[in-house]
């Protein structure tokens, strides 16, 4: 697993700063292919309109569970839906959700651990303990819980994200500035009259920046995952918007008459968690000096 709390302090990211961690990223081959990855899927997102061949919605049922061909490349699905099409909105919504829900986490997440790693020890040990409490909540009983409270959307979805990750941030963040409190430049800063609000903008923030991107590279595949997931139950991104995980959920029911609607929702799923998870240990090298000098 990947410690992402094991950065050097202010000096050692300074060091990696002038060093180049792109070039370092680029350097290293899974980082390299991992990124154009990550671009495309962004590209192909950001794109969707002008790069899908049919409207990912319009019902066809003379067409219905086609193979492969060439006037749809992965073929329909039960209604009679172009999957190509589906597959490349479906990736916008993947996206969106990964990337609103892992926000949401962050914001959560960094202000909370800010605040306990320069509150007194009272606040700091009842901020750890919801932490902690959040943190042990089954995931899958928590969405099911809150879905049946608000109903399945996207809306929920980012919801159960952002509570079920920001637990994560938090203990990055306080740990991080557990550590950097009794550097000798926040010290001084301290002794000179500076406020905790201008310890964490100034002295606190840069030093994490390293540690939080790592992070989100890792916990955008999980996002997806449990997007997916839960989209598969059918408590997650409704029809008849696209989603991989309503995708696969509708080729799994037909999986003998036709294969290739759950093989073709599977594949980028497999893809964005590999490629992201690359990509999270090749910015960690980049980011820091000690890594590349073990590698």
């Amino acid at each position: 697993m990947t410690d992402v709390t094991a950065f050097p302090a202010r000096r050692g990211l300074r060091l990696s700063l002038r060093q180049g961690p792109l070039r370092q990223l680029l350097s290293n081959p899974a980082g390299a292919i991992s990124l154009t990855v990550i671009l495309s899927l962004f590209l192909v997102a950001l794109f969707a309109p002008l790069i899908a061949p049919y409207d990912p919605i319009a019902i066809s049922p003379r067409e219905r569970m086609q193979s492969p061909s060439l006037a749809h490349w992965f073929g329909t699905d039960q209604l009679g839906r172009d999957v190509l099409s589906r597959l490349i909105y479906g990736t916008r919504t993947a996206l969106r959700v990964a990337l609103t829900g892992t926000a949401g986490a962050l914001v959560v997440g960094l202000s909370l651990g800010l605040v306990s790693g320069l509150a007194p020890k009272w606040l700091d040990s009842l901020l750890v303990l919801v932490s902690d409490s959040l943190k042990a909540l089954p995931l899958v009983l928590f969405a099911l819980a809150l879905v049946s409270i608000y109903g399945p959307s996207m809306a929920t979805l980012i919801v159960v994200i952002t509570i079920s990750m920001a637990p994560g941030y938090f203990r990055v963040v306080r740990s991080q500035v557990m550590v950097l409190r009794n550097a000798d430049y926040v010290t001084a800063a301290e002794a000179m009259g500076a406020s905790k609000l201008r310890l964490a903008a100034t002295h606190l923030l840069p030093n994490l920046i390293g540690p939080i991107l790592v992070l989100i590279a890792m916990d955008i595949p999980a996002v997806i995952g449990i997007e997916s997931g839960l989209s598969f139950l059918g408590q997650g991104v409704q029809p008849p918007e696209a989603s991989w995980g309503n995708m696969l959920s509708e080729g799994y029911a037909y999986l003998r008459q036709a294969p290739h609607i759950a093989l073709t929702a599977g594949a980028p799923i497999v893809l964005a968690t590999i490629a992201f998870t690359f990509f999270g240990e090749a910015l960690r090298d980049a980011l820091d000096p000690r890594a590349r000098g073990r590698s």
